[in-house]
């Protein structure tokens, strides 16, 4: 029993070992954001289900011409006649006119196996569908590329949203240290009679409110790590360390003064994806006017046939029959089918120049108003900085006055207000700032 025991424990052990080894250690990245941007482009949803899509339409051009090439099939049959078929046959063929004289044609077993082989010699629905394969594979190419645009412009801005709360929890950090060290000092103030309880009470609500800002914002940074990891595909229990900082991070004006040429557009996957829509409807127009054209196909067959009424005997003689010939389909009439289906075929292409020509001043005013963002939220984010380097004067100023005695402590407590309020505005103007760069960069085409 006891050695039982100890073989248990020693099985036991190897086992846990085992697991401990097989089991995924805690994984930590150190990411820059173009490092976040590669990495989603293999592991985002996304952009996975896009790159299989331009799979799928590879194969589907394999099919395309698979369809021209010699199509052969083979076929067997067995047939055991428990009852012969049976016949009648006009009684004047055996002298007795007026009667059906009933006789039994066949063998009880009958056995087939035959090839058949067809070419398509001309057909023009084939050679169109030939000829717009490229595009159609074309076109998913084209989608797998925007959706690596989009998920670039979604880790982009995740990315972003995390630095810049990073900051403002280093703001609200800062802001919090002094205040306590304010609230301290004035709380010894107190207790030497120099200063009323009410301005204790007055600073302690700034600082309990500041204390509370600051546990919100690390619960909805937590909540923006989860977020950028979504965007890019990567498991949550991971763990990321973001490695770019914020002034790294270039807000030329400069990058918005680019004059927007007659071609810019083109830059835009949205409307190269329009443009391989539009030679996708008029192949299927064409294909639709080949609908008249005539349709020639080459076939054979060989067949090899077994009867006898013996089963063991079946396949001892065989009567083989073959052929080879052609097929013309020529259309004459459809009721008209055919001349609508082009008429329709032809409105479709129509809609989609006028798509085109709207996608034109869609990007022409997507530019515009991406850069008129973007300038002014540089603007916005430059004076939001003076506003406050100027918050952090006048709190210094009133904190000096009210230390020597000629200012009052609710003006100490209004430009601690001012600088909150200051704070706050920056972040917002760095956040809205970044995201403007990033709208303004795919307006243009710059994200590829």
């Amino acid at each position: 029993m006891r050695k039982l025991i100890i073989a248990g424990v020693l099985l036991f052990g190897i086992a846990v070992k085992s697991y401990a080894q097989q089991a995924p250690p805690d994984t930590t990245y150190n990411f820059g954001v173009q490092d976040c941007i590669t990495y989603a482009y293999v592991h985002q949803h996304n952009v996975k289900n896009a790159a299989l899509d331009v799979t799928s339409a590879d194969y589907r051009v394999k099919e395309i011409i698979g369809q021209g090439l010699p199509q052969v099939s083979g076929a067997a049959g067995f047939q055991d006649y428990f009852k012969i078929p049976t016949t009648l046959i006009p009684g004047e063929f055996f002298n007795e006119p007026g009667t059906f004289i009933p006789l039994k044609f066949g063998v009880t077993y009958q056995s087939n196996l035959t090839l058949n082989v067809s070419q398509i010699i001309f057909d023009p629905n084939y050679i169109i569908g030939l000829q717009g394969s490229k595009t159609y594979k074309q076109l998913y190419e084209r989608s797998y590329a925007r959706t690596k645009i989009e998920t670039n412009v979604n880790v982009t801005k995740a990315y972003y949203q995390v630095l810049v709360n990073v900051e403002q929890l280093t703001l609200l950090n800062a802001d919090i240290d002094q205040l306590k060290q304010q609230r301290d000092e004035t709380v010894a103030r107190n207790k030497q009679g120099f200063v009323e309880k009410v301005d204790v009470d007055r600073i302690t609500v700034q600082y309990n409110s500041l204390v509370t800002m600051r546990e919100n914002t690390k619960r909805l940074l937590v909540l923006d790590y989860q977020l950028l990891k979504f965007q890019m595909g990567m498991p949550i229990e991971h763990a990321i360390i973001l490695k770019d900082k914020l002034e790294n991070i270039q807000l030329n004006a400069n990058v918005a003064d680019t004059t927007a040429d007659s071609t810019v557009y083109r830059n835009r996957i949205e409307y190269n994806l329009l443009e391989t829509e539009k030679r996708l409807n008029e192949y299927d127009l064409k294909s639709k006017k080949a609908q008249y054209l005539p349709k020639l196909t080459a076939n054979g067959s060989y067949s090899a046939s077994y009867q006898n009424n013996s089963f063991s005997d079946l396949y001892s003689t065989n009567y083989p029959s073959g052929f080879v010939g052609l097929s013309l389909n020529i259309p004459i009439f459809s009721g008209g089918q055919h001349l609508n289906q082009v008429r329709q075929s032809k409105i479709t292409v129509l809609k989609s120049q006028n798509d085109l020509d709207d996608m034109k001043n869609t990007v022409n005013l997507q530019i515009n108003s991406a850069r008129v963002s973007y300038i002014n939220g540089l603007q916005t984010l430059n004076d939001q900085k003076k506003n406050r380097d100027l918050a952090m004067e006048v709190l210094r100023v009133s904190k000096i006055k009210y230390e020597q005695g000629v200012g009052s402590s609710i003006e100490v407590t209004q430009a601690q207000t001012a600088l909150q309020d200051a704070d706050n505005s920056y972040i917002q103007g760095l956040y809205d700032a970044l995201v403007s760069k990033v709208d303004l960069d795919q307006a243009y085409g710059r994200i590829q």
